[in-house]
């Protein structure tokens, strides 16, 4: 009998053993379920509009980015372009060195510059996935342990803010335009100063002399300001200029490094143009926006009065800031203030129908481009802070688990493969034609050139 109670006993123990272990085990399932719940919160996306807790601030993730990098130049710079380089196309290898030149937005009553920038030793700022990156990376970082990026510039005084600029060569010869906000488009020569940034003692002769060599060439016909410029990719020295009180003319540049400029303006517009780009391949077909929500195609062969060959009118709900033409495919893409991003496919533009739009910012667009190495990608910035970077190759695949009926669909458009923030009030963006994959933006908190995972 006392055996049997003994028995008894045991199993009472073994019992509660096996609830404790039980307990233990809920415990533990609880406290996975927690971190498992707090990892999902801490991998959670965040998209532009969400909602973001008292306390809390953003922080960009350094392995979406390939390369990321901020510059200052003083005043706020607007507007810029980027110039070309002799150091080779398609650069792939870090550390980077790029060029561009700028025009300043200066307080009222302070000197604005035209002013030409040297960004070098662009290092990479993620670490590479594959071994052999690795070692690469280690070894770059072993010679270069010490350095940091380096930014050079070299001012050329400007009167007047500068509403846009845009560079070209001539020969050998860099050469830029800028819109005044004084009415008056000037033309300069840049050789001087992208000597300065190059060579240290040419910039110490530069900065004591207080060099600033003066406009080549100045254009005072439109009488008013505006910002519409681009330089002809197919002839050299040639220029278009649209202002805002609706007018556009046309340059020629003469022997003798001087310019005639067609005193008849291009003037089918109703209101201010905004932007206007060339043609890459046809010499004589250039490309408007304007106020007006209308995108206006020409033939610059024919007479002023008659040159409008197409427009598509309501183009956009509210006014058109930039348009871009894609360098390899017949597609402009333009942005407006209705923040849409549409795709005009040429072949198909007097159905005065895009043939994709595209809605995810909040605000303006404010600038637009194609990138020269992947025609299907272009970026967009906006002034929601924002730039977007899209694929139009992407398509929905209908196959989806999320598409089935009842389930929300996806809160992005599936072309859009990249959101950049951090930069206030961005006004402008470039991809570098020689480094693949690489942005230049500028805003009034300054310049990033960074390059993202995605292209």
């Amino acid at each position: 009998m006392a055996d049997n109670n003994k028995e008894d006993h045991v199993d009472d123990e073994i019992m509660d053993d096996d609830d404790e272990m039980e307990d233990i085990e809920e415990v533990n399932e609880d406290e996975d379920d927690e971190e498992m719940a707090e990892e999902s919160e801490e991998k959670k996306v965040f998209l532009p509009g969400d909602p973001i807790a008292e306390g809390e601030e953003l922080v960009f993730d350094e392995s979406a980015y390939t390369m990321y990098h901020q510059a200052q130049t003083g005043a706020p710079c607007l507007s810029f372009d980027t110039l070309s380089d002799s150091l080779g196309d398609k650069r792939e290898e870090y550390p980077l060195t790029c060029y561009a030149v700028s025009g300043s937005q200066s307080a009222k009553g302070q000197q604005n510059h035209v002013i030409v920038i040297k960004m070098s030793n662009l290092h990479r700022t993620s670490k590479p996935k594959s071994d052999e990156d690795a070692e690469e990376s280690e070894s770059e970082s072993d010679e270069d342990e010490d350095s940091k990026p380096e930014l050079e510039t070299a001012l050329v005084k400007h009167a007047g803010c500068v509403n846009r600029i845009r560079a070209t060569t001539i020969g050998e010869k860099h050469v830029a335009a800028t819109w005044s906000e004084k009415g008056k488009v000037h033309i300069w020569d840049l050789t001087r100063p992208l000597n300065a940034v190059n060579d240290s003692n040419i910039m110490s002769t530069y900065v004591r002399n207080e060099e600033s060599p003066p406009p080549m060439f100045t254009f005072k016909g439109h009488q008013v300001e505006g910002f519409a410029i681009d330089w002809s990719p197919t002839t050299q020295g040639r220029l278009a200029t649209g202002d805002c009180n609706k007018n556009i003319h046309l340059w020629t540049m003469k022997e003798g490094g001087t310019w005639h400029v067609d005193q008849r303006p291009y003037n089918a517009h109703s209101s201010s143009v905004e932007d206007i780009q060339w043609s890459p391949n046809e010499a004589n077909v250039f490309a408007s926006c304007s106020v007006d929500r209308t995108i206006r195609v020409w033939d610059a062969r024919a007479a002023p009065s008659k040159a409008c060959m197409i427009t598509a009118k309501d183009a956009h709900d509210r006014d058109i800031n930039v348009i871009h033409w894609n360098r390899k495919e017949p597609f402009i893409a333009s942005g407006g203030d209705d923040g849409l991003i549409k795709i005009w496919d040429l072949r198909q533009f007097k159905n005065g129908k895009p043939v994709a739009s595209f809605k995810h910012h909040t605000a303006p667009i404010t600038s637009i481009e194609w990138n020269p190495n992947d025609s299907s990608v272009l970026a967009a910035s906006g002034s929601d802070d924002q730039i977007s970077i899209w694929d139009l190759a992407v398509e929905k695949d209908s196959t989806e688990a999320n598409s089935a009926e009842g389930e929300e669909e996806p809160s992005v458009p599936p072309q859009l493969l990249f959101i950049h923030q951090g930069q206030t009030d961005i006004k402008e963006l470039h991809w570098h034609p020689q480094l693949p994959g690489v942005i230049i933006s500028t805003a009034h908190s300054g310049f990033n050139v960074f390059r993202t995972i995605s292209v």
